[in-house]
């Protein structure tokens, strides 16, 4: 009876429709956010198990710690031969492991360029033959970056005369490798493999590799190693994000270095050029800053219990993650196609699906995380400055920190959301936001645009699932 006698308070869950139901008779009503998990059936037994796993709060406490604490300092560059231990015929490639049968057009043509590159094809044509018929265990053969502490963008190709930043972990002793940034438009990185491709690539082998070993080895002589974290935090406060935009990052670094550049007593022209290309290239920090978050991911790995995402990764046709508590093991789904805008005339079917190791930004909390702080990335990427910041906002919902080091401004300098959850993306159905340059579907072609993309939806249940086989048995109720 006091129910009828007094005025209803409703609650919806569900489809908004019901909740706009309840509004249009005038009675007052409160939209739960709430949807099924992701996956299939069973997710929610998954998901239980994985919760009540007396590991996990502290495992994800811990790994996440570990994460934030994690520092970067650039220490050297030097030859993939020599930092990798690539031998002739050897080649890393972002993303997920994957053969030539199933390899995406801008994965073969960076194979492609790289073979001619290393004089071990002399037209493309035979560098395609090549690799089509490269057998496993033989004398070409690739995997991927992530296995080797090593990241690449896009197709993220690195063959053993590629000159690699060299960056060190002082807080956890690890080490992470990038290849050097060759710009935008026609690059290997892209999947083009034309001979002023090829002919770029010979002069930062040549020119631009050694001139930089120079300089980063006379500014850790003198000042220390390059702190590349504390630059990252300061390009937040400066309109850069780190993935898409990081002019105020690469204009930084020039600075450390450009002392011991032209104190390197190299050529004055070598040196004008040297400048000149970094100081043109806009993204020529993406290259540190990626080592840098693979740093902090892989600190926070093979932690038992823990689901926090160590690393998301593309090759074109596959998109991986990895969590800590589950080793080495990738979860894959088909890559997703961004959306955004394209350059010239290639539109939405000259766009490859997503491609490269640079969603290591995300997972350690800038890039599309942090776009907040870089709303001028709109006009890059599409969509509208508010965009910008409610992506950020949002993917607080599935993170499991705030780094106090990447702040954003215009949030009152809160920290980025970092350390995605799998059983946060799960249970919320919340995707995490990448914003990625789009590479052209054919090989050769090169960059076509730039936009926004998720993660398929599959792959965080099925690491749900496999941590909640790896959890302990329930005490009295079975395996």
């Amino acid at each position: 009876m006091s129910l009828l006698g007094s005025q209803p308070r409703l609650v919806a869950v569900g489809a908004q429709m019901f909740a706009d139901a309840v509004a249009a008779q005038a009675a007052p009503v409160q939209q739960v956010d709430w949807r099924p998990p992701l996956g299939e059936e069973g997710v929610e037994a998954d998901l239980a198990r994985v919760l009540a796993d007396p590991r996990h709060a502290a495992a994800n406490e811990t790994a996440v710690a570990r994460m934030l604490a994690a520092g970067a300092e650039l220490v050297d560059v030097r030859p993939a031969s020599e930092a990798l231990a690539l031998d002739k015929g050897a080649f890393l490639h972002a993303g997920p492991p994957i053969g030539w049968d199933r390899a995406s057009g801008p994965l073969r043509g960076a194979l492609i360029g790289a073979m001619v590159y290393e004089r071990l094809a002399a037209t493309p044509e035979e560098a395609e033959h090549a690799l089509a018929g490269a057998a496993d265990g033989g004398s070409l053969h690739w995997e991927p970056c992530h296995h080797h502490r090593t990241v690449g963008p896009m197709a993220g190709v690195v063959s053993p005369s590629m000159w690699m930043f060299e960056l060190r972990d002082p807080v956890h002793g690890g080490t992470a490798f990038c290849s050097l940034n060759e710009g935008l438009g026609k690059v290997l990185r892209y999947g083009a493999y034309g001979p002023e491709v090829v002919e770029r690539l010979r002069w930062m082998s040549d020119v631009l590799g050694p001139l930089l070993q120079t300089a980063v080895r006379a500014r850790t002589d003198s000042g220390g190693p390059v702190d590349v974290k504390s630059i990252a935090a300061q390009m937040l406060q400066m309109g850069d994000e780190g993935h898409n935009r990081n002019r105020a990052g690469t204009l930084m670094f020039l600075r450390e270095l450009l002392p011991s550049l032209i104190d390197s007593g190299a050529p004055t022209s070598d040196v004008a050029e040297a400048v000149r290309f970094v100081s043109g290239n806009d993204h020529f920090f993406l290259n540190l800053g990626m080592p840098a978050c693979k740093l902090a991911g892989d600190a926070a790995r093979d932690v038992p219990g823990s689901s926090l995402v160590v690393a998301m990764a593309r090759n074109g046709t596959d998109f991986g993650i990895q969590v800590s508590g589950a080793g080495d093991q990738w979860f894959t789904g088909p890559a997703n196609t961004p959306e955004g805008l394209y350059l010239g005339s290639f539109g939405p079917e000259d766009a490859n699906p997503d491609i490269g190791d640079s969603a290591i930004t995300e997972t350690g909390g800038i890039g599309g995380f942090a776009m907040a702080a870089a709303p001028a990335i709109v006009k890059f990427v599409g969509g509208e400055v508010g965009d910008a910041i409610e992506a950020t906002r949002l993917m607080y919902e599935i993170t499991l920190a705030e780094n106090p080091v990447y702040q954003v401004p215009v949030l009152g300098f809160r920290g980025t959301p970092t350390g995605i959850d799998a059983t946060l993306v799960t249970r919320t159905g919340i995707l995490p936001h990448i914003n990625t340059g789009m590479a052209g579907r054919l090989a050769g072609t090169g960059q076509v645009g730039a936009g926004l993309v998720n993660p398929p939806a599959s792959i965080f249940p099925e690491a749900v699932t496999a941590l909640a086989a790896l959890a302990p048995p329930v005490v009295g109720g079975g395996s």
